[in-house]
């Protein structure tokens, strides 16, 4: 028996790229498979039990009164598999190659009234059980309920004491597996007495059948026996949906850049004295007054060290959400098994540190920023801690329920360490490239010492509005797609159309940048030249949206409960809401600033 694609040894030099193998198991494009000869022993391991409602709540299959060895093995993980909850481990049953087994006996058991009590109550919470074969995770419920009837009323449970592998094989390697209890009676666990012991016996049988598939990835994907939902279908509502805001958006934006720019231009780019004659007086009303804050509209803003910061953090985000989808694209994840995304993930947040450095001490330093160290400490915190906070509290909670999402020391050590040694150098290398390529900022027009007082602003021109508008345009236009992310993160779907959710990804940055430079305009039109955190706040109000739909989610699409899923649920929801908020708030203040220097510099001055 041989194994092929399963690197272990890692050197403190290569320490970043191997965490990304170490996720996936394999090398990026390589499928990790074994060949076997008839006869060989194929090793099974029972990984986690856990509530079916409740996907991020679960625990080690052992802590279930079941058939166990008398030493217990755990299987060397990956860190995509530890930050998955996986705890595998050695089990009794004994498969070999192309050898059937009919109704083996795995063990005796004498289970006393307490454990019958823990195995009704995971019956009762739907626990389902999940065991490893050759990489291929196999699902299959604990037990049995039945609930019957008003009057009487009748509820009975059972326990499964059997069960049935179906492995399909090509060649030397395992295809397929899959776990039945389709023909089985379940074992009741009613009617025992408080000082009575129940005598089971587990028993399991074992069908391989040859399959003209060749290769793992050529099956219908989704396909898990059944036990899942199958995969997603492709999502035409969302992709119409999206689409036609996306139109309508550019096209509003191009009528604002074509025709009203081009009057106002016409307009104020008039001779002095066609303008001391007639219309001077006219720029100051309506909603063509930008043209008189020109001296104002490029004043600095407060805070401007927290500005760059988001600007950088942001900036960092959408290069990782962009990387993620591409290797997503590439078939670089197991649509089975969600850990390689994690560990991807944290590899290309580290390495991606060195973009929100470099982002935010440039602008920093363009804009007449002095503490630039102050400023990469703020960058380089602006995410880590509040990640960390609310991972403790996650990370806690599991850890008092013995959950298997609690991370081991060595795991948090390994996370550690790779900020430590490649995350935090890399956003101080960024910022000292950054310092140094940053040239004076270029604004068409000469700011003067003395502020404009702004006019006051009617109401639908205030900063709850924009915010209002901003986020709820760029929420609508990923709303559909968005339950099929959840119901993949937080449910049992297996998302894997990659194409469409970089389609929507891309259609959500377009349209974040539309509407940030027409409120925008907006703005300048009513005079009022703070547009600088305004154009962050508006399309970064998104994050909040998503973040009131997860409230939603929970409460009208889900069936999760439970201290653990829920401290996990909102925890992550409210980070997710976070970073979506600096990454288009990023792009929105991008846009903004790209929008005024066309409209100043095509602007003649006096």
């Amino acid at each position: 028996m041989t194994v092929v694609g399963n690197p272990r040894s890692w050197s403190c030099q290569w320490l970043p790229i191997l965490i990304l193998l170490l996720g996936t198991g394999h090398g990026p494009g390589v499928e990790g498979v074994t060949h076997y000869k008839a006869g060989d022993p194929v090793i099974l391991y029972v990984n986690k039990v856990g509530p079916y409602h409740n996907p991020q709540e679960t625990y080690h299959y052992y802590q279930l009164p079941v058939c166990c060895p008398e030493k217990i093995r755990h299987k060397s993980l990956s860190l995509g598999e530890v930050l998955d909850g996986d705890r595998m481990a050695e089990s009794l049953y004994e498969i070999r190659f192309r050898e059937n087994v009919e109704k083996k006996i795995l063990c005796h058991m004498q289970l006393s009234s307490a454990q019958v009590e823990q195995l009704r109550q995971a019956i009762e919470e739907l626990y389902y059980f999940e065991f490893v074969v050759d990489d291929l995770p196999i699902r299959g419920f604990v037990g049995y309920m039945e609930e019957s009837g008003f009057l009487p009323h009748s509820h009975k449970i059972g326990l499964w004491t059997h069960l049935d592998f179906h492995l399909e094989f090509h060649g030397d390697r395992i295809i397929f597996a899959n776990v039945s209890v389709r023909d089985v009676k379940p074992h009741s666990l009613d009617g025992l007495r408080p000082d009575e012991f129940l005598g089971l016996t587990h028993t399991y049988s074992v069908r391989w059948s040859e399959t003209s598939v060749e290769r793992r990835s050529d099956r219908r994907r989704g396909d898990d026996g059944g036990f899942f939902p199958r995969t997603l279908e492709i999502h035409w509502l969302s992709i119409i949906n999206s689409m036609v805001l996306v139109f309508l958006l550019v096209g509003f934006v191009a009528v604002i850049l074509m025709r009203v720019l081009r009057n106002d231009l016409a307009r104020y780019n008039l001779d002095e004295e066609t303008t001391s004659a007639g219309s001077g007086d006219d720029f100051d009303q309506g909603d063509n007054g930008w043209k008189i804050i020109h001296t104002d509209v490029f004043r600095f803003p407060p805070y401007r060290g927290l500005l760059c910061a988001v600007l950088g953090v942001g900036a960092q985000f959408l290069a990782l959400g962009t990387g993620i989808i591409v290797m997503a694209l590439l078939g670089m994840f197991n649509v089975h098994r969600h850990g390689a995304i994690n560990s991807a993930a944290i590899l290309l947040y580290a390495l991606t540190c060195c973009i929100s450095g470099y982002v935010s001490s440039h602008f920093y330093r363009q804009i007449g920023g002095e503490r630039w160290v102050w400023n990469i400490i703020l960058t380089t915190s602006l995410f880590s801690v509040p990640f960390f906070l609310t991972w403790s509290v996650v990370n806690s909670v599991h850890w008092a329920n013995g959950s298997t999402q609690a991370l081991p020391a060595t795991t948090i050590l390994l996370l550690l360490t790779v900020w430590l040694l490649v995350g935090f150098p890399l956003t101080v290398i960024g910022g000292i490239f950054g310092k140094n390529n940053a040239s004076p900022f270029d604004a068409p027009c000469r700011t003067k010492n003395i502020a404009r007082e702004i006019p006051p602003q009617p109401w639908y021109k205030s900063t709850v509005i924009h915010m209002t508008v901003g986020g709820f345009l760029p929420f609508s236009a990923i709303s559909v797609e968005l339950y099929y992310i959840f119901a993949t993160v937080w449910g049992r779907e297996q998302y894997t159309l990659y194409g469409i959710l970089f389609f929507v990804f891309a259609i959500l940055l377009s349209v974040g940048a539309c509407i940030s430079i027409a409120l925008t305009y907006f703005q300048l039109s009513g005079e009022d030249y703070r547009w600088w955190w305004r154009s962050v706040l508006s399309v970064g109000s998104t994050g909040l949206f998503i973040f009131l739909y997860s409230v939603f989610y929970y409460a009208r699409r889900s069936n999760m409960s439970g201290a653990v899923q829920t401290v996990e649920f909102f925890g992550y929801s409210l980070l997710t809401g976070y970073v979506f908020f600096l990454m288009l708030g990023t792009i929105s203040f991008f846009s903004s600033l790209k929008f005024i220097r066309y409209i100043y510099v095509n602007l003649k001055m006096d």
